[in-house]
Parts: C-alpha cells; structure tokens; sequence
C-alpha cells in the first residue's frame, strides 16, 4: 500500500510539538510493515543547514492560491528510511518560526494545494493521503473538490488525523473566494458557525477521520472537549475513531542514552540512583532519599497547572521534592519561580525547554505528574515509564489509554478522574505509600519497565483503517 503522510512539521527536520513525532515515527513503522508511506512537509528556512545539505532538488511548479499562481520547489531526501518531500516558497517558509504569523492561512492554503499538484510531478501514486491538523486539513477538501476525478488522481482515499481540536484554522468567510478558491457554491462545506473552519471541512470530505488516542476520539464528541466542533463531529462519528500514539523505543531508551548520568535498564535499576543523585545535584536540591517529582511541560492551563498550584505546597509537606522544566504563560512562570525561591532545597526549576535536561527529569525522577484538563495522547507518560519514572495523570484522553491505577491488577502508575486539585493530592498520598514500601514499588518499577508503547502497534492500527478507508 502507498501512504502520503502529509504534515506541518516532522522530525528529523523540524519540530515544535508532537505532531513532529509522529510525522517522523509512524511512517517508518509503517515501512517497517512492508509498506510505502511516504512524507511531504513544507521547506522552512529554519531546518538545520546539514538535513538541507542532503535534500536533492527534483523540479517545480506553480501552485493556483485563488487568483494567483506561486512557485513551488519540491526537495527530496531519505531519513531513517522514509522519503521526505519538501516543498519550497520562500515568501511562505523562509521565516523565524513555523506557526504565528497573519498570513497562515494563505501559507497552509498554499501547502495543501502544492501537496495534491505534488503528484503530477513524481512517480508515486498514493493510495491512501493522511493529512493531519488544520494546517493540512484542505488537502481532503481540495481532492474532493478539484482532484478526483482528474486522470492520474483516481480511487485515493483520504483520511484526516485530529492531534488537537483546539486549533481549526477559523478565519472570516472572505477567505473562501479570495485565498481558498473554490466556488462560492461550497460555502456551507467550509462554513461552521458564521467563519470558515478548515477542520469542520475536513471532518465532511474525508473518509475516514481519526484522534490519537481512543478516549479523545469519544471525549471530543462532548462540548467540553469539543471547543464547538462536537455537533459536526457527532454528524460524523461513524467515520471517526481513535489510534493511541507510540514512541521511539530507540531514541528513548535508558540503556543507551547519553543525556543521563548512567545509563540502566530493567536488568541493572542501580543507574537510576545515581541519575536521581545527579539530578538533585544539577537542581540544587538537598540530598537524601525523599521521592522527586518530575514536570516537564508546557505553562498553560489545559495542562492542569492550576492543581498543581492549588495544591502544591501540600504536596511539599508531604516530603516530596520537584524538577520542573519549562515556560508558558507568565502566571505560571511566577508561581513557580516564586517557590523555587520559597523552598530552594526542594523544588528545582529551569525555565524554558533543555531536551537533555527533560532526559535527566525523565531518568532521575522517581513519578512524573500530567495532571491534564485534557490530553489529546500524551507522550511523556510513556516515555517516563521507559525511564522507569511512575507517571500520576489525570484520566483523560490518551493519559486514560496508557496509564492504569496501582491499585488494580497490572496498574502501572497513579490516576484521578475527576479535575480536582484535592483527588490530584490523594493520587500523590497513594504514590508516596507506594513509595515508602520499597517492595511495592520495586514491582511497579519493574513493571513500568516492560510497557510497550512502541510505534509497530499504532502502524498495524493504522494500516487496519487505511485498509478500510
């Protein structure tokens, strides 16, 4: 089977969330099947000089913006065994950053059409186009509209990827003539609420829509998850299912990885101590056996911060100790810069986002709190638990899919249901029990350690709907 996996942003070449992990896991897994999934993300200016280095330039083309026709350069290159399409314009990509600026519309309106006249310039036909987020969610509406019946585009099947329903690309109805370049006829296809909403249209032309994760496929069906697109969705929902993402078992591996003091893994948990030791050394905090909670995340609200702070200095008296990485909002900032100060020799904090600081959170931590309002997957619980760390989440989303209760056979960290500083607090009483019984928690280590949450199981999930696309 042919696969365009078509995205934003994807790793190796950029990234600035996890949609760049799965743009750059899944379709090597897939491969790894003995399929043909193939990548086509945009050309920005800020990819490092020596990934450009190795892009080979295939040929261009002009791609039709409403009235007007722009260049387009298409690069390829091979990377872990996946072909990468680039596409170039540098009016559009040659910029500091990816996301932010007041012609994203025009510039993913540009990339979504340059993705299908892609095709008529190299020899691959897909049989299957995965578009993914509003960036790339016109790709299914512009096939629909333009493409499907054109010699050469028959019989692809399209299915659309939701990573974060927070973000529709939702711009004023003037878009559609001046920019989307459709007839004005399909306005009630791009419409939703009184604005064009790309996501809504993609929800309508694709034929089959997915989330990451099982949970949030049903949890976005209910206004409180939604943020107003649950009326389409629930229209929808016979297309619509859920695949709980993976990670990389490779890049994030204990035993080989060189970012942590001393690398261990299930036959040899002694280099954990020596990373909690070095992490209370690099943070500042006093030393001693107390259990060290780990944060790394992004300041916002939707990640539950405003439990942690809440409750946080209960926590404390309950002998725990904190490594915190990273920035956001400034309310957030300032309260946790304020207890860094408070209470230096327990609560370390680096404000802004040091990868190989987060390895030695991930490694030196004893739990890991995602205490999420909402959680589309979630990846850092599942790269804890590969670190041997105990994540305490919320259950939401994918953090519901992966994270089970000790207190139940086979559970392999700690959750509470409902958003609730007081039942976050009791989820970390119940983990500091755990913890002080050293031959309980050694069990719930040990079992962390053999969670897999490789990618091969999300690619044959994901082979089984293209198939049924």
């Amino acid at each position: 089977m042919n696969i365009l996996y078509t995205a934003s942003e994807a790793l190796p070449y950029i990234a600035s969330g996890g949609l760049a992990d799965v743009a750059g896991s899944l379709p090597a897994a897939i491969n790894a099947l003995g399929h043909d999934c193939r990548v086509v993300i945009p050309l920005y200016s800020s990819i490092r000089q020596e990934l450009k280095d190795r892009l080979s330039y295939i040929t261009n083309f002009t791609v039709p913006v409403a009235w007007r026709n722009q260049y387009c350069g298409v690069f390829v290159g091979v990377e872990n065994g996946v072909t990468y399409y680039l596409l170039d314009n540098e009016y559009y990509f040659a910029r500091n950053g990816l996301y932010g600026f007041y012609d994203d519309a025009e510039r993913f309106i540009f990339f979504s059409r340059a993705v299908l006249e892609l095709l008529r310039y190299i020899d691959f036909k897909p049989d299957i186009i995965n578009a993914n987020d509003w960036q790339t969610a016109l790709v299914p509406v512009y096939y629909d509209i333009f493409y499907r019946y054109q010699p050469g585009f028959e019989d692809i099947r399209t299915v659309f990827t939701i990573h974060n329903i927070q973000y529709q690309g939702q711009y004023g109805l003037e878009l559609i003539g001046d920019l989307i370049g459709v007839p004005l006829y399909y306005t009630d296809l791009l419409s939703y609420d009184g604005d064009v909403n790309f996501l809504k249209a993609a929800v309508e032309t694709s034929d089959r829509v997915n989330t990451v994760s099982p949970s949030y496929a049903w949890e976005i069906l209910d206004p409180w998850y939604s943020h107003g697109l649950d009326r389409e969705l629930v229209h929808h929902q016979y297309k619509l299912s859920g695949i709980l993402n993976g990670i990389s078992q490779d890049i994030y591996d204990p035993m080989t990885d060189p970012n942590i003091a001393r690398n261990y893994g299930p036959g040899k948990k002694a280099g954990k101590k020596e990373c909690k030791k070095a992490l209370l050394e690099e943070l500042g905090l006093e030393k001693g056996d107390e259990p060290v909670i780990g944060i790394v995340t992004r300041f916002v609200s939707h990640k539950g911060l405003d439990l942690i702070k809440y409750v946080f200095e209960d926590i404390v008296q309950l002998g725990y100790k904190f490594a915190i990485l990273g920035s956001g909002e400034k309310i957030y900032e300032d309260f946790f810069t304020e207890m860094h100060y408070r209470y230096p020799d327990k609560v370390g904090l680096q404000l802004g986002f040091v990868p190989e600081l987060s390895r030695r959170i991930y490694a030196g931590a004893d739990m890991f709190l995602m205490p999420s309002q909402s959680e589309p997957c979630g990846l850092a619980q599942m790269i804890a638990l590969r670190y041997g760390t105990i994540p305490i989440v919320r259950e939401t989303g994918g953090l519901r899919d992966s994270i089970s209760d000790a207190g139940g056979e086979g559970g392999n960290g700690f959750t509470f249901k409902t958003y609730n500083a007081h039942d976050m607090l009791d989820a970390c009483v119940r983990a500091r029990a755990y913890y002080d019984d050293k031959r309980k928690w050694g069990q719930l280590v040990n079992r962390a350690f053999k969670q897999d949450f490789s990618w091969e199981k999300s690619a044959k999930q994901y082979i089984e709907l293209y198939e049924k696309s």
